[in-house]
C-alpha cells in the first residue's frame, strides 16, 4: 500500500484491494489521465532544470528499470552518501505492506540521513497580503538547502502531501535513513521555493491511518459504501453492475442511504446517531445532534424529505431575489489546468462574445485575450455609467473567475489593457460583480446538488452537448490546440465556443426564472416549494 491510500475512500480501497480484476480494461477518467500527464510534464521539467543546475550533485535513478532494481539503485546511492537523489524508490516492505517513492532524497549534511521532497502539480503556498503575519512557514532554497521562516508567502493546506512524507519517512527510519530534522519538503506547481513540512505533528495520525488502511486492505476492518466528494471520477461509483457486485451508485440509491443527501463527515456522525437512511433522517424528530456542525439541522432534515418526494429544490426564503440591472453582461472562463485561462466568454444583449487564445498555453498571447476581455468589460461599465444606468455582471461559482481575474493581473501586470490587482479587487468587491451560485446556495436546498448543470435544467435550461462539463472540455481542449504534437482540430474549438456559450446563457435563464423581468412570468417563487412545506 503507498501513501495515496491514507487519504480518500476506506471502501474504495477494499474493492480495489478484494476484486483486483474487475476494473482491468475500464478506461481511466479523462479527467485524471489529463492530471497525471500534467504532474509527470512537471516532474521532467523539475527534474532536467534541478540536475541541471549542478549534475555532479545528483544520482537519478532510471525510471523505465524494475522496481527491485530502482530500489537497489536507490539503497546504493543511500549508502554511497549521494547528496542528491531523483526518482528514489525504497524498497517494499512485506511484512507492514508499505511500498513509496519520492521524487527528491536530499542528504542532510549536518545530522545524516535524508530529507524527502516532494515534486507535485498543485500550489503548495500563495503570495502572502497583507504584513504582518503571527506566523511564517519554512521554506527552502530549490538549490540548497538553507531552511529559514518565509515571510514572502502562507501555506496552503494539503493533508495528502503531509500523508505521503510522513509515509516516506517511515520507510526511510526502517533502514536508518531518516534525518534526525523530522522534516520533509513540497516542490509545487510555481518551482520557486521547497515548503518545509514538520513532520513531528503528523507521525501520530499517520501511524494511525496507516494502521486503519492497512486492516482494510488485509480484510480484517469492514466497509460500506457511502458517498464522497471522491466519488464524482471514481470508477466504482457507477461502473456496469456485475453479478454479486452492483456499483455503489445503485448499492446507495436502493438503501437509500442518508449519505445521497449528507455526503461526507456528515454522514459519519448521523451513523453515530443511528440514522442509516433517507428515511430515517427524514423522520427525526426533536432537537439536532448535540455534536451537528454544519448548516442548520432542520435543512438537512428538510434535504431529506425533498429527496424523499423528488423534489429538485427548496426555497429557504418567502420570495427569491437576485440583484438586477439595466445592463447585464453573463461571463464564464476556461482554463487549462493551471496553466491559466485561454477563454473568456460574455453574453450582453443576447450576444455572445468570445475573447480567447488558441496558442497552448501557457503563452504570453493570453495576455493579449485577457487584456481585450477587461477593456471591453470595462467600457461597457463606464457606458452604462455614462447613460446613468447600473450595471451587473454575473458569473456561477466566482471561485475560478476570481482566481483567473487576480493570476492575470499578477502574470501580466504591465502589458497593455492588463488592470492592476487594485482595479481587480475593486470590481469584485463591488456590488456590480454578482455570484449566482452564492444567490441559489442562500436561497435553495438542493439535495442533488448546486451544480449549474444540477439548477439551471430546473430553470428549463439545456446544454447543446451532452457530454458538456469540466473535465470534458479538458480533453476538447487538447484537441482544439494540438496540445500533444497533432493538428490543431478546428471542430474542437466550435465545441468549446458553444459549451462556454451555453454556460453564459444558463446564468442568463437562471436568474430569469429566480426573478423575472415579466412579472406574470412564473418563477421561482410559485414552481419552487418552501421550507414550510416540508416541515411537517
Amino acid at each position: 500500500m503507498d501513501a495515496r491510500a491514507l487519504i480518500g475512500c476506506r471502501h474504495r480501497l477494499h474493492l480495489e484491494a478484494t476484486y483486483p480484476s474487475v476494473l482491468s480494461g475500464v478506461a481511466e477518467d479523462s479527467g485524471v489521465a489529463q492530471r497525471r500527464a500534467a504532474a509527470a510534464a512537471h516532474r521532467d521539467l523539475v527534474r532536467d532544470t534541478l540536475v541541471a543546475a549542478a549534475p555532479e550533485q545528483w544520482v537519478v535513478i532510471p525510471a523505465d528499470q524494475p522496481a527491485s532494481a530502482r530500489a537497489e539503485a536507490t539503497m546504493r546511492a543511500c549508502a554511497a552518501g549521494a547528496a542528491r537523489i531523483w526518482g528514489a524508490l525504497l524498497p517494499q516492505e512485506f511484512d507492514t505492506g508499505r511500498r513509496g517513492g519520492v521524487e527528491i532524497l536530499l542528504r542532510d549534511a549536518d545530522r545524516g540521513g535524508y530529507i524527502p521532497v516532494l515534486v507535485v502539480n498543485h500550489k503548495v503556498t500563495d503570495p502572502r497580503q497583507p504584513e504582518p503575519a503571527d506566523h511564517h512557514p519554512v521554506t527552502s532554497d530549490l538549490y540548497q538547502w538553507n531552511p529559514r521562516p518565509d515571510r514572502h508567502v502562507r501555506t496552503r493546506p494539503q493533508p495528502r502531501d503531509q500523508q505521503r512524507l510522513a509515509h516516506l519517512y517511515r520507510m526511510l527510519q526502517r533502514h536508518g535513513l531518516a534525518s534526525p530534522a523530522l522534516v520533509g519538503g513540497a516542490v509545487g506547481l510555481h518551482f520557486d521555493r521547497i515548503l518545509v513540512h514538520d513532520l513531528t505533528t503528523v507521525l501520530d495520525d499517520y501511524d494511525r491511518r496507516y494502521a486503519d488502511r492497512i486492516a482494510v486492505v488485509r480484510g480484517e476492518l469492514p466497509t460500506v459504501p457511502s458517498k464522497v466528494p471522491e466519488c464524482r471520477q471514481c470508477p466504482w461509483w457507477s461502473r456496469p453492475a456485475d453479478a454479486g457486485l452492483p456499483s455503489c451508485e445503485r448499492r446507495l440509491n436502493d438503501g437509500r442511504d442518508v449519505s445521497l443527501v449528507a455526503p461526507g463527515s456528515r454522514a459519519e456522525l448521523l451513523r453515530r446517531h443511528g440514522v442509516e437512511t433517507i428515511d430515517d433522517l427524514a423522520s427525526w424528530r426533536g432537537d439536532p445532534p448535540d455534536d451537528w456542525q454544519y448548516e442548520p439541522f432542520e435543512e438537512a432534515v428538510v434535504t431529506a424529505r425533498a429527496w424523499a418526494s423528488g423534489a429538485p429544490l427548496v426555497r429557504r426564503v418567502e420570495r427569491v431575489q437576485v440583484r438586477r440591472a439595466d445592463v447585464e453582461v453573463d461571463v464564464d472562463l476556461e482554463s487549462f489546468q493551471e496553466y491559466g485561462a485561454y477563454l473568456w466568454g460574455t453574453l450582453l444583449d443576447g450576444v455572445y462574445r468570445p475573447f480567447v487564445t488558441w496558442d497552448p498555453l501557457p503563452t504570453a498571447d493570453e495576455a493579449r485575450s485577457f487584456a481585450e476581455f477587461w477593456t471591453w468589460l470595462s467600457q461597457v461599465r463606464a457606458d452604462a455609467a455614462a447613460q446613468g444606468k447600473t450595471f451587473a455582471a454575473y458569473c456561477y461559482s466566482r471561485t475560478a473567475e476570481d482566481k483567473w481575474l487576480y493570476e492575470s493581473a499578477r502574470r501580466f501586470a504591465g502589458a497593455p489593457g492588463v488592470p492592476t490587482e487594485k482595479e481587480i479587487r475593486d470590481f469584485v468587491d463591488s456590488p456590480e460583480w454578482v455570484d449566482m451560485f452564492q444567490a441559489v446556495s442562500d436561497q435553495f436546498i438542493c439535495p442533488n446538488g448546486k451544480g449549474l448543470k444540477k439548477i439551471a435544467p430546473v430553470a428549463g435550461f439545456a446544454w447543446r452537448d451532452p457530454e458538456a462539463g469540466g473535465e470534458a472540455s479538458m480533453a476538447w481542449y487538447r484537441r482544439a490546440v494540438g496540445y500533444d504534437g497533432a493538428e490543431p482540430e478546428l471542430d474542437q474549438r466550435t465545441r468549446l465556443f458553444e459549451y462556454n456559450e451555453d454556460d453564459v446563457r444558463a446564468t442568463l435563464a437562471l436568474r430569469e426564472w429566480m426573478v423575472p423581468r415579466d412579472p406574470s412570468r412564473p418563477g421561482a417563487d410559485a414552481e419552487v416549494p418552501g421550507m414550510s412545506d416540508f416541515r411537517r
